[in-house]
Formats: C-alpha cells, structure tokens, sequence
C-alpha cells in the first residue's frame, strides 16, 4: 500500500512539474496588474502572483498613462461583478473603454499581455463574457481555471491568434503556469 501511495505522489509531482513547464517563458519582471470588469478575482491573483514570487505592482483601474512605469509585462485579472464596478464607481462602457485603450498602449509598446481567469464557471455570465471577449484576443498567454471554460469561449477566442490557453483544474493551480511564464 505504501509503494502504492509513493508511485501516485510521484506521479503527480511530474504531472505538476510538466504542467508548468508546459508554460513557456514569454514575459518579462516586473508586470502590472490591472482588474478588468472589478471582480475580486483580482485579489486573488495578487496572492497567486506573490507565492510565485513575480515582482509586480497592482492598480485595479490602471490607465493607458500608467503604462509602462516599471513594468514589462501587463496582467489582466477578468471577471465581471457588478459590485466592483458600482464600487469603483465605473459603469461597463467606461471599464470596456478603459480596457481597449489599456491593451492598445501595451500592444503598441510591446509588452506581453498576459490574461487570467481564476472565477470558474461561477464568475461566468453575460458581464465577465464582455471582458473576455475583449481580452483574450488580446493576449499572449491566457489562464483559465478549466470549470470557467466548460463551453470552449476562452479557447474559441484564443485559437484563431493560435495563443496558448492553459487550463489548471482550481485557482491555486494557476501559479505554476503563472510563475513560469515570466523569464
């Protein structure tokens, strides 16, 4: 029984290992990160971001100006909430305006965008699918925890720009393929 349970540990190490591995290394230190739709995802991503020790700096309503400052590399933190835009004082028109002048100052000073979706299926909806639609295009490396893509939309959207989508079975599983895809 102990050999049983040793084999299936190492099993999933190398399972683990290869999965962050199959991140490349497309980004450079240090990111900022933005929330776009004011979900608190975002805080999430911060914690993910700090346990894979990537230098980063956060602005939830980061403007087109505040690019690029330190940062090399843009993290768009996606999900929808109705509450955090009311709290932010930010109706969908000015976030969706905000967003596309945001990814076109990163596009046209090169930076890597990377777009992250750790809600599931529960941060899924007519709000979050807005923002999705806009930033996964956009992207050069997409983050999704796999029950937030049950319908296909974020690899739908990624294909056509072949951008990589790496799905991770819950959120704490997304900072393997985070931390690796910085250099």
């Amino acid at each position: 029984m102990r050999r049983i349970f040793v084999l299936l540990m190492a099993i999933a190490v190398t399972v683990s290992i290869a999965s962050a591995q199959a991140t490349v290394a497309i980004a450079d230190k240090p990111a900022l990160l933005t929330s776009i739709g004011q979900s608190a995802d975002f805080e999430m991503v911060k914690v993910l971001l700090n346990r894979a020790k990537v230098p980063f700096t956060t602005d939830a309503v980061a403007l087109p100006s505040s690019l690029p400052g330190a940062a090399k590399t843009l993290i768009l933190s996606v999900g929808g909430s109705s509450k955090g835009l009311g709290a932010a004082g930010i109706s969908v028109d000015d976030e969706m305006a905000r967003a596309k002048a945001l990814i076109k100052r990163a596009k046209d000073l090169g930076m890597k965008i990377i777009v992250i979706h750790v809600g599931g299926e529960a941060r899924r909806g007519t709000l979050s699918d807005i923002f999705i639609e806009l930033c996964v295009p956009a992207g050069d490396l997409v983050i999704v925890v796999e029950d937030g893509d049950k319908d296909g939309l974020f690899e739908k959207l990624a294909a056509p720009s072949k951008i990589a989508v790496i799905k991770v079975p819950k959120i704490t599983a997304a900072g393997a393929p985070l931390a690796a895809a910085f250099k």
